[in-house]
């Protein structure tokens, strides 16, 4: 099944890039360039996807766009997120 949640990222004071998920709640990442950042939030995304769903709990609406509080520089992704389910993965 395929996710895609929009992340948004913010070059820091040092040159590197935070990363994060206006819809997941503590779902960030961290990298040194803009492509590193997007790898390592779509890494950062599947896992808090796969615990959520393994926990049975709802994920959250996507936001859009436009009803995000963006910074002036700021870089809006949608990341996708493909997730296998196996049969029996919930038992």
């Amino acid at each position: 099944m395929k996710f895609i949640y929009p992340a948004v990222f913010r070059k820091t004071e040092s040159g590197t890039y935070h990363a994060f998920f206006p819809d997941l709640e503590c779902c960030c990442a961290e990298g040194d360039t803009l492509d590193e950042a997007i790898d390592r939030a779509n890494e950062a995304a599947n896992d808090w996807i796969s615990l959520e769903l393994s926990e049975e709990g709802e994920l959250p609406p996507v936001s859009d766009e436009s009803d995000m509080n963006l910074q002036e520089g700021d870089i809006v992704r949608n990341i996708s997120v493909n997730i296998r389910f196996y049969e029996g993965w919930d038992e």
